[in-house]
């Protein structure tokens, strides 16, 4: 097999998995792979299914000995190239998507010229999901603390200062997008240690030195930190959750190209939208700089939403002076699934991707 057979192989692989990794004109794409695996290692990966094994059972399917095989899933792991898992004193790997997945993994490894490639494939990754017809998002919207008060119902999954308490196993890591952006000589100076991971996932970015072990209280406090500093909180889209971003205007890929589109809103997952009291509203513009989908305007002498920007995220509500901003949920919004397993599952589904 050709190296540049191989690389096709490799991209066709990751393509089926959950959330795709389509083919560009340019072929970036190919350029990434390259980049990242070595020609053994993309032999290897496609090896690999989505299900989690222990070194035995890969080596009884590939035909290599265990003592071999296991430095050599290690490395991969420890590259950020396959996910390892721990149960019960076993170690498992198994084959990871690109995003979210793979990209994130290069938190500490990410260079310059990765970062430009990345940035060249993005667009042309999110436009590809949106023309396949995928409804389900790898993330949702939750509101920040603040707006809890004003918004009724809210559902226990989006209640994140609760959901919080619930996890025995916290890690926080810097931004990869922040990271990335930086690299390409565009500064952030929101947090960019602010990015929450739980559980196996947590487990990951420790052992892989990418991120660190917080208790709940240091916890809560970057959750303040984000929400000063005016960042939407965006957890896994699954009631347990494995993650939650910390997303700015500037670096975020979703918020960034999704205000691009007429209607940014349908680009995510969200369960409320802000409402502006017109009795209360004195125009005073405070929420105007605080939205980052620029979904607030000014109207007839009063602040006006913008239904088709609006995620409900929740940041204007602290900073109006009079009250006059509250979120209300959204009628007919669906209840994320309950695993993040079941969430690829809607996603490979909805991309007709079988098995």
């Amino acid at each position: 097999m050709s190296i540049k057979s191989l690389y096709d192989d490799l991209q066709v692989f990751m393509d089926k998995l959950p959330s795709g990794y389509p083919k560009t004109e340019s072929g970036v794409e190919i350029r990434i792979l390259k980049k990242l695996f070595t020609p053994e290692q993309a032999k290897l990966f496609m090896k690999l299914t989505l299900e989690p094994e222990t070194v035995e059972n890969i080596a009884k399917t590939i035909g290599l000995e265990p003592l071999l095989l296991e430095p050599k899933l290690e490395k991969m792991a420890f590259k950020g190239l396959i996910f390892r898992e721990r149960k019960d004193d076993e170690v498992y790997y198994k084959a990871f998507q690109f995003i979210i997945g793979i990209y994130e993994f290069q938190l500490n490894t990410i260079d310059k010229e990765l970062a430009q490639m990345i940035e060249e494939y993005l667009p042309h990754y999110g436009m590809a999901l949106v023309m396949a017809g995928v409804k389900t998002k790898q993330l949702r919207v939750a509101p920040v603390s603040s707006a809890i008060d004003t918004a009724s119902p809210v559902a226990s999954y989006n209640m994140i200062r609760e959901q919080l308490k619930n996890q025995e196993l916290i890690a926080i890591q810097n931004c990869i997008c922040r990271k990335e952006q930086g690299l390409l000589g565009k500064h952030c100076d929101y947090p960019h240690e602010s990015c929450f991971s739980f559980g196996n996932f947590a487990q990951y970015y420790i052992e892989n030195k990418m991120a660190r072990k917080i208790d709940l209280q240091e916890a809560m406090k970057i959750l303040d930190i984000a929400e000063e500093s005016g960042l939407i909180l965006s957890p896994s889209n699954s009631k347990d959750m494995v993650c939650i971003c910390c997303c700015c205007p500037c670096c975020c890929p979703a918020v960034k190209y999704s205000k691009l589109f007429p209607e940014p809103v349908k680009n995510f997952k969200t369960f409320y939208q802000a409402e502006i009291d017109p009795e209360s509203c004195t125009s005073c513009q405070e929420c105007f700089e605080r939205c980052p989908m620029e979904a607030i305007q000014e109207g007839d002498g009063t602040s006006k939403i913008k239904k088709t920007h609006c995620i409900g995220c929740g940041l204007c509500v602290s900073v109006c002076p009079e009250d006059a901003i509250s979120l209300q949920p959204l009628s007919g919004v669906e209840d994320p699934p309950e695993f993040m397993e079941d969430t690829f599952q809607q996603i490979k589904k909805e991309r007709n991707i079988q098995g």
